[in-house]
């Protein structure tokens, strides 16, 4: 009697509590497991740490996580966001320089604080640094996860809406990369660049700009991406010879609902992120 296949999938984009997800490693992982998910890629803003504790966690479950990170590139005043994976994260280099940037957030969530007072809203930021759990990386979400808490606007939504979103007026730009920078580091630490969810870009046209600086996937499927948007970049992902990547960019309950597994993606994909690792980290590429 022939077995029958049996499906595997995979979320390739969540966070976790060391960046700006409100779940632990353990219960990232141990909610990946409940949804039948075969393997999640670990992928904190500008952070690592969590990747350790989820490797830990998964061992009994059993689940593969994918190692890796979420970078930021300021250009032309855009946030744009830059996946790698399959990294060599417990590299001392690599982590050295994630730390400087975690340093830089910190000093980021400072200025803020004082632009708000302008419009006389004072937060302390020892209520931002605590919902942060005072690790990892500490982020605008966080930020305006503690003007909600405290009152200051009506939803998570508004405070970016209103005060901390891009280009409003307590904006700060992050801490990020050049976009040649972001996509070499990854490459350096022998991972896989991947563009994060472009739709969020808002310019197609930059989009297909940014693919010659040396990306190598498209994050295709997304939470923010609906059929025919999915269509348009598996179409530019074809097109100009890139991997096609997905992930839910589960935030826990950062977000309206918890996402993980929302959006999930065939296995084989990862099989192919793999390849292409391989290839990276041999010099074939």
């Amino acid at each position: 009697m022939f077995k029958k296949n049996i499906m595997k999938y995979a979320d390739l984009h969540v966070h976790t509590d060391f960046s700006d997800g409100t779940f632990t490693p353990e219960e990232v992982v141990a909610l990946a497991g409940s949804k039948g998910l075969s393997s999640i890629a670990i992928c904190d803003h500008d952070c690592v740490d969590a990747i350790a504790p989820s490797m830990k966690r998964a061992k009994d479950i059993p689940i593969e996580i994918v190692p890796g990170v979420e970078l930021t590139v300021i250009k032309d005043r855009r946030e744009i966001h830059v996946l790698g994976y399959f990294i060599s994260w417990q590299a001392g280099w690599f982590r050295k320089i994630l730390k400087r940037v975690q340093r830089g957030r910190i000093e980021r969530i400072d200025t803020m604080i004082e632009k708000l007072k302008r419009f006389n809203i004072k937060l302390d930021r020892n209520i931002v640094f605590d919902l942060a759990g005072n690790k990892g990386s500490v982020g605008r979400l966080h930020m305006a996860r503690a003007l909600f808490k405290t009152g200051s606007v009506s939803s998570i939504q508004a405070a970016f809406d209103k005060y901390i979103g891009d280009l409003k007026p307590c904006y700060v730009e992050d801490v990020g990369f050049e976009m040649r920078e972001a996509v070499d580091l990854i490459l350096r630490a022998g991972g896989v660049p991947v563009l994060a969810h472009p739709h969020t870009i808002g310019d197609d046209a930059f989009v297909v700009e940014l693919i010659k600086y040396g990306i190598r996937g498209i994050e295709v499927f997304h939470s923010d991406h609906r059929p025919t948007v999915r269509k348009k970049y598996e179409e530019i992902a074809k097109e100009y010879g890139l991997l096609i990547t997905g992930g839910s960019d589960c935030h826990g309950l950062a977000k309206k609902r918890v996402l993980l597994g929302s959006v999930k993606i065939p296995y084989e994909l990862v099989e192919k992120l793999k390849e292409e690792a391989e290839k990276i980290r041999a010099g074939r590429t």
